[in-house]
């Protein structure tokens, strides 16, 4: 089942005079329950495609469908309302809130959404169990490691059980150790929960793990490959 679909896509940024073709004309299929990673050298389009696919930015021209829905046609509510329900994101740099607890982090979509107090508990610590944070509920971002900063991101990420999780160079700032760990997780929970994932990388570790590799260059698919 396709769950985004990505039609002549351009984007072109203004820097100064001069302008900058991030995209030029990628067209991508994306089915649910992928695990699938765009690699590339920096500047090929690869976080302007996520930021395309989140509805965090808009195309100059072409079409995002994302599932069923057309981005181009929607509200800026409506927007909002699909980043909040349908996408998961995780970031290299975590972002979460400093002065939440693990707990408060994970639960803040659902608070957003109106969950009821009791079904966010149940699911809030279910997920943190899953990341493998069980007793780490009331610890701040400053007193976990940068792996463990991930695997909240990764819980809050799947929280609303979105459509898409948007992974944005997810390894970069942990050891290998703890990368092995992280995708080890993020790989269990792709096949546990059906969970797209859709990465943006130059992490060899995570292309090899990924059953699909689009390669980018210049704005464009240089190559797309099953593994």
């Amino acid at each position: 089942m396709l769950v985004v679909e990505l039609t002549d896509l351009t984007r072109v940024y203004q820097q100064g005079k001069v302008d900058v073709h991030a995209l030029r004309g990628l067209s991508l299929q994306i089915h649910r329950g992928e695990f699938m990673a765009l690699s590339g050298p920096s500047g090929s389009g690869k976080t302007t495609t996520l930021n395309l696919i989140g509805a965090l930015d808009v195309p100059t021209s072409g079409r995002i469908i994302f599932e069923g829905h057309d981005l181009g046609t929607m509200s800026r509510r409506e927007l909002s309302h699909l980043r909040r329900d349908r996408i998961g994101f995780v970031f290299q740099s975590y972002n979460l809130i400093p002065v939440l607890t693990a707990y408060e982090n994970a639960e803040l979509v659902l608070s957003v959404q109106g969950v009821g107090a009791i079904e966010r508990r149940e699911k809030v610590m279910a997920l943190l169990h899953a990341v493998g944070l069980d007793g780490m509920e009331d610890r701040r971002p400053s007193e976990l490691s940068g792996g463990q900063q991930q695997r909240v991101a990764i819980a809050r990420a799947l929280a609303s059980d979105p459509a898409v999780i948007l992974a944005d160079e997810p390894t970069a700032n942990v050891d290998s150790d703890t990368a092995k760990h992280l995708l080890d997780l993020m790989q269990e929970l792709n096949e546990s929960h059906a969970a797209t994932f859709i990465f943006s990388t130059h992490d060899q570790r995570v292309m090899e793990r990924a059953k699909r590799v689009i390669r980018m260059v210049d704005g464009q698919i240089e190559s797309d490959q099953l593994q």
